[in-house]
C-alpha cells in the first residue's frame, strides 16, 4: 500500500516488529529449528576477554583491569551516595568512545547539568530519556555504543508485561533482555541499582545471578569519602576496594588512602589504635578509636560503627575471661573512622587495645600499628601477608608493629621498623598496660 489513508501521504509505511502479547519464559528453542548439542571442551575456542582501561586507578583496580567488552556491571549504593556522578564521569575517563547514557528518573537537562559539574565535554557522549526496553535496543541498535549506562533498572520496563515497572518481573526480565543484548552486540554495560532499607539491592535477588559484577558504592554522606566494592567479579578478585573523594568536581580517586584515614588523629587519646588491613592486594592503615565509659542502663550498650557488632561483643567477651578487664558494667563504643569498614579477622587485637587503653586511660604508643586475630581463648593468630602490611607501615613512618609471633619473620621485616610478636592478649597488656 503506498498511500496512508489516514493522513493522504505516500511511500511513509514502515515495518514494526510486533512484541509478542504472551511471555513464555519456559520456552527456549534453537532459532534455526535445529537440535541442540553440546560441545566438547576441545572443540571450543580460548581466548582472554578484551578489556579498555578507563584511566581512573581505582575504577580499574576494583573492575580487574578495565572494563571488559560486552559485559555487565550492576552498580548499587545508597540515594545520594554518588552513582549517577560516577557514571558520568565515565565520559571525561573515556572520550573517544561512544557511551549512551540512558536515563528513567532525571530529565536530559539534569543529566547536562550533572555533566558539566564533573567537566564533560565530549560530542561521543549521547543521552536517552527512555525507560521501555524495546526502544532502548533498537537505539544501540542504530548507534552502537561502546558503552551504555542504564540509571536505573527499576524504572525500565517491557510492554509485552502488564506488571508496573520497579517489580520483580520487570526488574528481571529487563535485565535479561539488557543483558542478551550486551552479549550479542559487544556493548559494555553499567547498570545502577536502588537499594532497600537493610542495603541490599531492591528486586530480585537473580538479579545479581544475572550480571557479570556486582559493586557497591559505600561511606556516609556526611564523609568526603566513598568506597567502591566488588561482592562479585567474573573477569577479576572480589577482593578490591577503591577510594574515592568526593569533590566539586566529582568523585577524584585516592591514590594513598592510607594517609587519609590517619592524618587527623590525636596521639595522646586513649582508645586510638592504627591497624593495618588487607583490602584485596592494598595493605591499608586505618585508625580504630574505642570509648569506655560507665553505664547508666541495666544492660549496658555495644556500639560499632565499620565493624561486626556480634564480633566486638565476642572481644569484649574473650577481654573479661582472659584479661580480667572489667567491662560487664561499662558501655563500650567503638568506631573505624573515615567510614571505612574493616571486616577481616586481623583488626581484632587492634579493637580489643583500644578498648583496653580507654578502660584504663593509658594511651597506645603513637607510632606503633596493631594487628592480629584473636581466638576464643585469648591467643593470637597469624594474619595473612604480615611482610606486606609491614612494609606499608614502615612507610609511612611508623617505627613499631604488634603483630603475632607466628609468621613473623624478623629477616623480611623493615630495618625501620621493630616489630614485637605477640603470643597472648596477656601478652599485650603486659608490654603496652
Amino acid at each position: 500500500m503506498g498511500q496512508c489513508s489516514a493522513c493522504g501521504a505516500w511511500n511513509t509505511l514502515v515495518e514494526e516488529r510486533q512484541a509478542s502479547t504472551k511471555h513464555q519464559l519456559g520456552s527456549v528453542r534453537s532459532s534455526n529449528g535445529a537440535g541442540i548439542h553440546p560441545l566438547k571442551l576441545a572443540e571450543i575456542k580460548s581466548g582472554s576477554e578484551s578489556r579498555f582501561a578507563t584511566g581512573n586507578i581505582e575504577l580499574d583496580r576494583v573492575l580487574g583491569g578495565g572494563i571488559v567488552e560486552g559485559s555487565v556491571v550492576l552498580i548499587a549504593g545508597d540515594p545520594g551516595i554518588g552513582k549517577s556522578t560516577l557514571m558520568t564521569e565515565l565520559a571525561t575517563l573515556v572520550p573517544d568512545e561512544k557511551i549512551l547514557y540512558v536515563t528513567g528518573e532525571e530529565s536530559p537537562s539534569q543529566v547536562k547539568m550533572r555533566a558539566e559539574r564533573v567537566g564533560v565535554d565530549s560530542e561521543n557522549f549521547l543521552l536517552l530519556a527512555e525507560t521501555e526496553v524495546e526502544s532502548i535496543i533498537r537505539c544501540v541498535q542504530d548507534e552502537e555504543p561502546a558503552l551504555m549506562i542504564i540509571d536505573s533498572i527499576q524504572t525500565i520496563f517491557r510492554s509485552d508485561l502488564s506488571s508496573a515497572p520497579g517489580s520483580v518481573t520487570q526488574v528481571r526480565e529487563s535485565a535479561a533482555a539488557l543483558i542478551q543484548m550486551a552479549k550479542s552486540t559487544g556493548t559494555s554495560t553499567f547498570i545502577v541499582g536502588h537499594v532497600t532499607k537493610s542495603g541490599t539491592i531492591a528486586g530480585p535477588r537473580v538479579l545479581e545471578h544475572m550480571v557479570d559484577t556486582v559493586l557497591y558504592l559505600e561511606g556516609d554522606r556526611h564523609h568526603v569519602f566513598r568506597i567502591l566494592r566488588a561482592v562479585k567479579n567474573r573477569f577479576g578478585s572480589t577482593n578490591e576496594i577503591g577510594v574515592f573523594e568526593m569533590k566539586t568536581m566529582g568523585l577524584a580517586p585516592v591514590d594513598n588512602p592510607s594517609e587519609l584515614f590517619i592524618s587527623d588523629r590525636n596521639l595522646l587519646t586513649p582508645g586510638s589504635v592504627v591497624v593495618c588491613s588487607m583490602e584485596g592486594t592494598r595493605p591499608m592503615l586505618a585508625e580504630i578509636q574505642a570509648l569506655v565509659t560507665n553505664t547508666s542502663y541495666s544492660n549496658p550498650q555495644r556500639t560499632a560503627t565499620g565493624f561486626d557488632g556480634r564480633r566486638l561483643q565476642m572481644l569484649l567477651a574473650v577481654l573479661e575471661k582472659r584479661v580480667g578487664l572489667p567491662l560487664s558494667t561499662s558501655d563500650v563504643f567503638v568506631n573505624v573512622t573515615g567510614g571505612l569498614k574493616l571486616t577481616e579477622p586481623a583488626a581484632d587485637l587492634a579493637i580489643a587495645a583500644a578498648v583496653a587503653s580507654s578502660s584504663r586511660e593509658i594511651p597506645v604508643p603513637s607510632q606503633a600499628m596493631i594487628t592480629g586475630e584473636v581466638g576464643l581463648g585469648g591467643e593470637v593468630r597469624a594474619v595473612s601477608q604480615l611482610d606486606t602490611r609491614l612494609l606499608e607501615t614502615s612507610r609511612l613512618g611508623f617505627n613499631q608493629a604488634f603483630v603475632p609471633l607466628r609468621g613473623l619473620n624478623s629477616n623480611a621485616a623493615p630495618k625501620s621498623l621493630e616489630c614485637v610478636g605477640l603470643k597472648s592478649l596477656d601478652h599485650m597488656m603486659d608490654l603496652l598496660f
